[in-house]
């Protein structure tokens, strides 16, 4: 008798992973960004008739090896679909397909991992980027139409559904298996990215209240700093402390920061995005400028510059003074039908004259420079930006449309002039080096002018001074 008759028969192989599992779909209801998201889908389809249009959420960066930064879907993603939160999926795309009334819209994502024999029968135990046991439940794809209200496919499906020779448009650089399976149309999808960037600009209802949520946040987030300042004076980095305290609040009541939290003390605060945060605070000024990001992704966007002794030196406040004008004389010239550049002219208009009244004249007398660039080697940039999904809204929207465009009911943006005295410029005085101020505002136009979101904060020196009092 051979060997082979002498084995016993082999034992089945078995998943351990397999069988015994409670259903768990869930009833979804229809989330409230959804209504408005639909409105967008078909500004998109009435504009781009016949046209295939795709628009992915993008997918997972590696931060180092087997980790990955925090997932956030494409901004105009989001304004298309509503989605909100922890509950966005990587690698989702949405396809506008023409039909004889318009367009049919699908979003292809990954379905919720399925605990069934079949060909992706382990992903939910054993897949550590996707698998349910690692980073925890998605949807189902009918919980996702019912939650979005759109129809859903597997983002296997996508491939074979983007066959055919339509007029395509893709919003590329966002994911590589897209822009691959797509032959570029640079100036349809440049066109697209304007579209998409520019439908933006007016905040309907909803987008004004989620802004609102974002601004009312980052206010709480401002409180928590303003009564911790004093413990910050202890840590050699007590920058991160200040930076800690505020992205606390963020992940408490929002999706987390609409941006990296500057936190800037002393002559760290001339550096305009100075997000190393790794200084001391000491009995200087602070200067804050953090944003918290709502679930639904819109942001706020504030800046307060903080006397950490309780008051400002009578040097820290005359610039201060200077700059809460600036503002004030920007805040005066926001109105539906004003140019967009108005504000900024405005606020630069007392920068400029209260410059020249302490005699610094960087590059002569005021008359011989040109209005662009009229003290700029103090105050470097712009007074202002519109504000929404990203904190710098609307970035590819024509100049026509955005900076050179009007104000209209509907738009929200900052009002953040500053002054910048970096610590080893030569042409102030050394009283003035290293000292910098922003005081930074969000705001929302109606038709009967501006209303600042972010009024709970005070803005004079006097009332800032008695905030960081009433919290000692």
């Amino acid at each position: 008798m051979g060997n082979d008759e002498c084995q016993a028969p082999a034992a089945p192989v078995t998943d351990p992973f397999l069988g015994g599992w409670e259903n768990t779909d869930l009833p979804v209801p229809l989330m409230p960004g959804a209504i408005y998201a639909a409105a967008r889908r078909s500004a998109v389809s009435k504009r781009f008739p016949g046209e295939r249009i795709i628009v992915p959420s993008g997918g997972l960066k590696v931060r180092s090896n087997d980790f990955d930064y925090a997932f956030r879907p494409h901004s105009a993603f989001i304004h298309l679909t509503g989605e909100e939160g922890t509950q966005a999926v990587p690698d989702s795309v949405l396809v506008f397909e023409p039909s004889q009334s318009g367009h049919s819209v699908t979003l292809f994502t990954r379905p919720r991992s399925v605990r069934a024999p079949g060909p992706k029968s382990t992903e939910f135990y054993s897949d550590r980027r996707h698998g349910e046991f690692w980073t925890g439940r998605r949807r189902t794809l009918a919980e996702t139409a019912d939650a979005l209200g759109v129809e859903t496919a597997a983002n296997d499906d996508l491939e074979r559904a983007l066959g055919g020779a339509l007029p395509t448009r893709v919003l590329r650089g966002i994911d590589q298996h897209v822009d691959a399976l797509v032959p570029p149309a640079p100036q349809a999808d440049a066109e697209l990215v304007t579209f998409l960037s520019e439908l933006r600009l007016i905040k309907d209802e909803w987008e004004i209240d989620q802004l609102r949520i974002a601004v009312d946040c980052t206010v709480a987030g401002f409180h928590d700093v303003a009564g911790e300042m004093h413990r910050a004076t202890s840590f050699g980095r007590g920058e991160r402390w200040i930076e800690g305290t505020f992205n606390r609040r963020a992940r408490l009541g929002g999706n987390g920061l609409g941006f990296e939290t500057i936190a800037a003390a002393g002559a760290h605060a001339c550096v305009l995005h100075w997000m190393r945060n790794d200084g001391p605070v000491k009995n200087g000024d602070l200067l804050l400028d953090a944003g918290v990001e709502a679930d639904s992704f819109y942001t706020g966007d504030i800046t307060r510059t903080l006397p950490v002794s309780g008051h400002f030196t009578d040097t820290q406040r005359r610039v201060y003074d200077l700059v809460f004008a600036a503002q004030a004389a920007g805040v005066a010239a926001l109105r539906p039908g004003a140019r967009y550049r108005e504000f900024h002219d405005a606020a630069m208009r007392v920068i400029a004259e209260g410059l020249d009244a302490w005699g610094l004249h960087p590059y002569g007398r005021t008359a011989a420079t040109s209005q662009s660039d009229l003290y700029r080697r103090y105050t470097v940039c712009g007074s202002g930006h519109m504000l929404g999904l990203d904190c710098h809204d609307c970035a590819s929207a024509r100049s026509e449309t955005y900076m050179d465009g009007l104000l209209e009911a509907g738009h929200v943006l900052t009002v953040e002039p500053g002054l910048y005295f970096q610590p080893d410029d030569l042409t102030v005085p050394e009283e003035l080096r290293g000292i910098a101020v922003r005081i930074e505002d969000d705001f929302v136009i109606t038709a009967d002018g501006p209303v600042c979101l972010s009024s709970e904060l005070p803005r004079s020196a006097d009332g800032v001074e008695a905030w960081i009092a009433s919290l000692r």
